[in-house]
């Protein structure tokens, strides 16, 4: 359970690290549309945010899912644990 709980603290430590990159990415995009740069670039840059997003989401849907399996062995319950992870998934998917 210690390793879980390092695994939890790395993943949200790196998962934090990533949304402030992207957040300056953001700003950058706002600053290249405010300057008037080529249309490209600022697709290049969106491009780049988005594949940002997605790696983060996976960092985040790891964190979700140690907590989880956390949650199910000390509640005893795994069935409602598996539940709660199928409507997340579910709802992400769904958008």
């Amino acid at each position: 359970m210690a390793k879980d709980i390092k695994d939890q603290a790395a993943l949200k430590h790196d998962v934090l690290a990533r949304m402030k990159r992207i957040e300056g990415q953001v700003r950058g995009i706002q600053r290249m549309i405010d300057e008037g740069k080529e249309c490209a670039d600022v697709l290049v840059q969106v491009r780049a945010v988005r594949s940002a997003l997605r790696s983060a989401t996976t960092q985040i849907m790891r964190r979700y899912l140690l907590r989880c399996n956390e949650q199910a062995i000390a509640s005893g319950d795994p069935t409602a644990q598996y539940e709660k992870l199928m409507k997340l998934v579910s709802d992400f998917i769904d958008g």
